[in-house]
C-alpha cells in the first residue's frame, strides 16, 4: 500500500494486481491516480516495437503481443517523449539493447530543460537517475528511458519550477525510492503545473528522485479498475507484466 494513504484521506478506490497497487488521491485540491510498483518483485518492462519492428503504440497492442506468451499487462503508462515516427527522443534500452543513445545536452522543449533524467530498470530494482549521474554510473539497465525534466533531484524540486506558473497540463511521471525497491507512477486527473506535480512526488509520494514522462498526451492502463485510456499512438510504454489466467 502506498505509504501516504493515511495522510491523504481522499482515497476513492484501491486495486491490487500482483506487485502493483493503484489508488486515487487528492493533494492540494488536485486529483491524481498513483500506482506503486514493488520493483524488487514486479516484472517491470518497457515496450516500443513488436517482433516485426512495427510500433506497438497502444496498451491493447502490448497485450496482444503478450498473449501468445501467456502474459498480460497489469499496469502501463506512456514512458517518455517521442518523435513523429514514435521513436524515442532520448536514451532508450530494451532487454539490455540500446536503441537510442543518451542525450546529455540542453535543447528545446521540456526534454531539454536540464537537468533531465533516465528511468532505469535492473534486476530487483528501479531507479530515476539524473542524466549526467547516469552517464557516470553507467548502470547495466535491462530497460531504460530518458525524459525530462527531472521533477525531484535528491529531494529538491527542479530549480526552474515556478510556484506561480500558469502552464497546466495532464501530466505523468515516475519516482523511485533511495533503495530502488519502490517505483511510483502518477498521472494527474486535473491540469497541474510542474511545481504542483513535483511537490506530489517530493512531499506526498516520498520519492527523492522523480522524472517527468510527458504531458498532454499522458495515458494510463490499469487492469484491476478496467482503466485503459485511448488516444493517438504512443512511443515508449512502461508496464508491469503478469501471468494471464
Amino acid at each position: 500500500m502506498i505509504r501516504t494513504l493515511v495522510m491523504l484521506g481522499a482515497v476513492l478506490w484501491v486495486a491490487q494486481a500482483s506487485a502493483v497497487t493503484c489508488e486515487k488521491l487528492t493533494h492540494e485540491d488536485k486529483r491524481y491516480t498513483v500506482c506503486e510498483v514493488d520493483a524488487s518483485a514486479a516484472d517491470l518492462r518497457l515496450f516500443l516495437n513488436d517482433e516485426n519492428g512495427d510500433v506497438l503504440g497502444h496498451f491493447s497492442s502490448v497485450n496482444e503481443a503478450l498473449e501468445p506468451l501467456g502474459k498480460r499487462l497489469a499496469f502501463a503508462m506512456n514512458a517518455g517523449m517521442y518523435h513523429d515516427d514514435r521513436s524515442p527522443v532520448g536514451h532508450y534500452v530494451e532487454e539490455g539493447q540500446e536503441q537510442m543513445r543518451v542525450i546529455p545536452n540542453a535543447g528545446p522543449g521540456n526534454f531539454g530543460l536540464l537537468p533531465n533524467g533516465v528511468f532505469c530498470v535492473r534486476e530487483g530494482r528501479a531507479d530515476v537517475l539524473e542524466t549526467l549521474d547516469y552517464i557516470d554510473r553507467a548502470p547495466a539497465c535491462r530497460f531504460a528511458t530518458q525524459s525530462g525534466p527531472m521533477l525531484v533531484i535528491d529531494g529538491a524540486l527542479h530549480p526552474r519550477f515556478l510556484p506561480d506558473s500558469t502552464s497546466r497540463y495532464i501530466r505523468n511521471g515516475v519516482g523511485t525510492s533511495a533503495d530502488g525497491t519502490r517505483a511510483v507512477f502518477a498521472i494527474s486527473d486535473d491540469y497541474v503545473t510542474f511545481y504542483e506535480f513535483g511537490r506530489l512526488f517530493r512531499d506526498v509520494l516520498d520519492t527523492p528522485n522523480a522524472l517527468f514522462l510527458d504531458g498532454n498526451i499522458s495515458r494510463m492502463y490499469e487492469r484491476a479498475s478496467n482503466r485503459s485510456d485511448i488516444g493517438f499512438s504512443l512511443g515508449p510504454i512502461v508496464g508491469v507484466v503478469e501471468d494471464a489466467p
